[in-house]
């Protein structure tokens, strides 16, 4: 039997709680270990199935992995096995995971070949990949398709800088493109680029490794290839979409929750999207406290229309907090449309939510508009499945909100994002406990 959830809900929690280390971040970082045969000791690495599938993926290939403590691993690529790539195990362990396709560029820029099966991840919708082949292959590299879902990419005489004009600011392409551009002959100037504070932390890194990158925080980066990149230390950011979604836990459930050191500087528009759903946030120096509510109401715009809450590349609000924030919407006083630009199937979890007493319209695949409750009528628990690791949590706060028992099946995409969440909610008073 797969692990589920089992939830009692309807009781405020009380406490503080440290976010973990960011996951988006940790996928481009640990690529990036590829880049030098010194040693790289990255920390606050979160303990999630997603990041430890990729660190194993590492190993695998060769690279030595040391673990100094609970976040913090030091890794050497000094002896990668290029013929691990040619292994039935390498194309089973890299098709489990959507990051595996950031070893692309690395890999590229150092070794001049690499291939790959089409990654895995959230079913959340078309999530293509033509922009980290497309921005490889002006750097020069070679693309041949095997089949519909093995990709054979080369370099034989090196990655070349060239311009580009993204099609899409992606984060994983633009980071793709970045690390096979550090160790490129010449000059890489790529407009478009995605400039999140992950993409950001992944520039500053490869900088101290010995990479010339100009612009970092724009969406004009231009690179000067370096001969070789040396070994650094690094420290992750806070995860930001675990903080959204403890903002948004507190607010469901009436709780008084301290989010510990969030990197406040770097949440962009979050604090003040959940300002707008009457979400009260105080900063405390690095924390951020959400004291309890008895009630919040949505704002609305100058004229009295309705709120929009919709999602956009950064500094835009993240999709990935768009999940939270619709259940948070569903106990609000107000109403709130919520408009999913970039992936088709993220809202088609709302259909458990309706089962739990919540009012909301799907109106096509990437809208839908909440009537919030006012908490005059609680949710009810019900038994329902997680279909992707932002919707999983969005239900698990749901159900933390609801009157009675709640079943969460799936929990394995929950544990792909989320690092003993059980544990952590526990400590601040839910009753939740993992079976199975």
């Amino acid at each position: 039997m797969a692990a589920a959830f089992e939830v009692i809900g309807g009781k405020p929690l009380r406490g503080e709680i440290v976010p973990q280390g960011a996951k988006n971040e940790a996928l481009q970082i640990l690529c990036a270990v590829l880049l030098t045969p010194e040693p790289v000791t990255i920390s606050n690495i979160p303990d999630i199935r997603d990041v430890n599938k990729l660190i194993e993926l590492l190993g695998s290939m060769g690279v030595q992995v040391e673990r100094l403590s609970a976040d913090t691993y030091r890794f050497q690529a000094d002896e990668v096995n290029l013929d691990y790539l040619d292994t039935p195990e390498f194309v089973k362990q890299a098709r489990e995971l959507r990051g595996s396709v950031m070893i692309l560029g690395p890999m590229l820029a150092r070794y001049g070949k690499c291939q790959l099966p089409k990654p895995g991840g959230d079913k959340i919708g078309r999530r293509p990949l033509d922009t980290h082949f497309w921005g490889l292959q002006k750097l020069g590299a070679d693309l041949k398709v095997e089949g519909p879902e093995f990709y054979r990419m080369s370099a034989s005489n090196g990655l070349r800088g060239a311009y580009m004009l993204l099609d899409e600011a992606s984060v994983t392409g633009t980071a793709n493109i970045v690390m096979g551009a550090v160790l490129a002959e010449g000059t890489t100037t790529i407009y478009n680029a995605a400039c999140e504070p992950y993409l950001q932390q992944l520039c500053r890194m490869l900088v101290r490794m010995g990479a010339n990158i100009q612009g970092i925080g724009s969406n004009l980066l231009v690179i000067e290839g370096v001969k070789s990149l040396g070994g650094t230390e690094h420290r992750m950011l806070p995860d930001m979409i675990e903080i959204g979604s403890f903002i948004g836990l507190a607010a469901m459930t009436g709780s008084e929750i301290t989010i510990k050191d969030c990197a406040i500087p770097e949440l962009g528009l979050i604090p003040d999207t959940f300002r707008k759903l009457g979400i009260q946030l105080e900063f405390r120096g690095d924390d951020i406290f959400v004291p309890a509510q008895p009630r919040y109401e949505i704002a609305t715009y100058l004229d009295g229309s309705i709120l929009t809450v919709s999602d956009h590349t950064w500094p835009g609000f993240t999709p990935d907090l768009l999940s939270i924030m619709l259940v948070v919407a569903t106990q609000a006083k107000g109403t709130v449309l919520i408009h999913q630009k970039m992936f088709e199937s993220r809202l088609f979890f709302v259909d458990k939510l309706i089962d739990m007493g919540a009012q909301i319209t799907l109106c096509d695949p990437h809208r839908a508009i909440v009537i919030g409750l006012d908490k005059h009528h609680a949710l009810r628990g019900i038994t329902m499945t997680s279909p992707d690791i932002r919707a999983g949590v969005a239900l698990l706060i749901a159900a933390l909100s609801a009157e009675g028992k709640s079943t969460i099946l799936n929990i394995e995409q929950i544990d792909r994002g989320y690092q003993n969440i059980e544990g952590r909610l526990q400590a601040l008073g839910a009753q939740i406990k993992r079976v199975g």
